[in-house]
C-alpha cells in the first residue's frame, strides 16, 4: 500500500507554472530519486511533500488520508523527516544536543533522550567523541550523518532528502547512500532529490521533472 500519494499536483509562482498534473505513489521500503535540471521544481516538490508548501491544485494523501485534514505541524514533526543539503544544524550545539533538541521539539515521550540520541548517532557511523563535538568541528560527511540522525529522532515513516550528497566526496557519498539503503530496507520510504547519476542509479525508482510548454511534470525515466 502506498504511504504517500500525489494526485494531479499543480503549483505556480504567479503566472509561471512550476508543477502541473504531477501524480505518483510512494511506497514503504523503497528508495526514490527525483532528478531534473536546475529550476525544474524539485525543491518545490519536496516542500509540497513535506507540507511546507501547499499545491494550487491536486491532493496529497498520507496513508490514504488527505494531509489537508492533518495538522501540518504534527505531519512534519511526526511523519516526515527532512534532510537538507546545507545540513541546517545548530552550530553552537554538539551533534548529540542537535538530535536531543529535535526530539524535544517533536514532543517525543522518551525516558532518556540522550541515550536514544547517542544510539542514533552510533547507527549512522559517529562515535561518542564525535557525538559530543560542536557540529562546526565535524566534517561535512559527519554533519550529514548528524542531520540524518536528527531526521530519524522521532521515527518518521518518510525521509525526504534534498541533494544530501551534493557537498560530499565520492567515498563519503557512498557511505551516506548506504545509510539510506539500510533505512529503506527497514521499511522507510526514502525520497531523494539529486543531480548525481550515481545516486539515481542506486535508487529503486527514478523520476524526472521536465519543463513542457512552461510547465513541469513528473515522469519515470528508469
Amino acid at each position: 500500500m502506498s504511504i504517500l500519494t500525489l494526485d494531479n499536483i499543480c503549483f505556480s509562482y504567479g503566472s509561471t507554472k512550476v508543477l502541473e498534473n504531477v501524480s505518483y505513489k510512494f511506497e514503504q521500503g523503497k528508495m526514490y530519486c527525483i532528478v531534473g535540471k536546475s529550476g525544474a521544481g524539485k525543491t518545490t516538490l519536496l516542500s509540497i511533500l513535506s507540507g511546507l508548501a501547499s499545491p494550487g491544485k491536486g491532493t496529497i494523501s498520507y496513508n490514504e488520508e488527505d494531509i489537508d485534514g492533518i495538522d501540518k505541524y504534527e505531519f512534519r514533526s511526526k511523519y516526515i523527516g527532512v534532510i537538507f543539503q546545507s545540513f541546517n544544524l545548530l552550530s553552537k550545539f554538539t551533534a548529540l544536543e542537535n538530535v536531543v533538541l529535535s526530539m524535544e521539539i517533536a514532543g517525543l515521550k522518551e525516558k532518556d533522550k540522550k541515550e536514544k540520541a547517542m544510539q542514533l548517532l552510533l547507527s549512522v557511523g559517529l562515535d561518542e567523541d564525535e557525538a559530543n563535538r560542536r557540529v562546526l568541528m565535524l566534517s561535512g560527511g559527519q554533519q550529514q550523518r548528524v542531520a540524518i540522525a536528527r531526521a530519524l529522532s522521532y521515527d518518521p515513516s518518510i525521509i525526504l532528502a534534498d541533494e544530501p550528497t551534493g557537498n560530499l566526496d565520492e567515498e563519503t557519498q557512498d557511505e551516506i547512500m548506504q545509510i539510506f539503503k539500510d533505512l529503506a530496507a527497514q521499511g522507510k520510504c526514502v525520497i531523494i532529490v539529486s543531480h548525481a547519476p550515481s545516486v539515481a542509479n542506486i535508487c529503486d525508482e527514478v523520476y524526472q521533472l521536465q519543463k513542457i510548454s512552461n510547465s513541469k511534470r513528473l515522469k519515470r525515466t528508469v
